[in-house]
């Protein structure tokens, strides 16, 4: 295994890591909700009078920032090698996956976690096992 110097940005991913966290810690601490976007999301798809301008709020900030920074820097390119299909069957089985796993890698991953909630535990350790076994056969016994 070899290291691509040209893209390897410790400095930057422990500052993105530190405003993610930091974020989390301030959601919750003045709204008193888990910063999880499935649970943030799932909440629209079945709405509860006074609950829902805060997740459109929240929602619009994760589409709108990355749109803000691309009109003061330039993007990095982004190639995706998987057709439309597959990237519609892959996002659905997330969906069923945070629906089956009672949150995702920012609800379990970053809040569960902060919280030592031992649920998010268990579930951030089967998340990384199962995107090692992932990887592993993708690159082992698929290639």
């Amino acid at each position: 295994m070899t290291i691509d110097w040209n893209n390897f940005t410790p400095w930057a991913s422990l500052a993105g890591g530190v405003m993610i966290g930091l974020a989390s810690a301030l959601f919750l601490l003045f709204n008193g909700k888990i910063a999880g976007i499935s649970g943030i999301v799932g909440g629209l798809l079945r709405p509860v009078r006074g609950d829902v301008v805060w997740r459109i709020a929240f929602v619009a900030g994760i589409v709108v920032s990355p749109l803000l920074f691309g009109a003061a820097r330039s993007l990095p390119h982004v190639d995706i090698e998987a057709s439309y299909p597959l990237l519609i069957i892959a996002g659905l089985l997330v969906g069923l996956g945070t629906r089956y796993g009672s949150g995702c890698t920012s609800g379990h991953g970053v809040s569960g976690l902060s919280r030592r909630s031992l649920r998010s535990v268990v579930a951030t350790v089967a998340f990384m096992f199962a995107g090692f076994v992932t990887v592993f056969i993708a690159r082992h016994v698929l290639s």
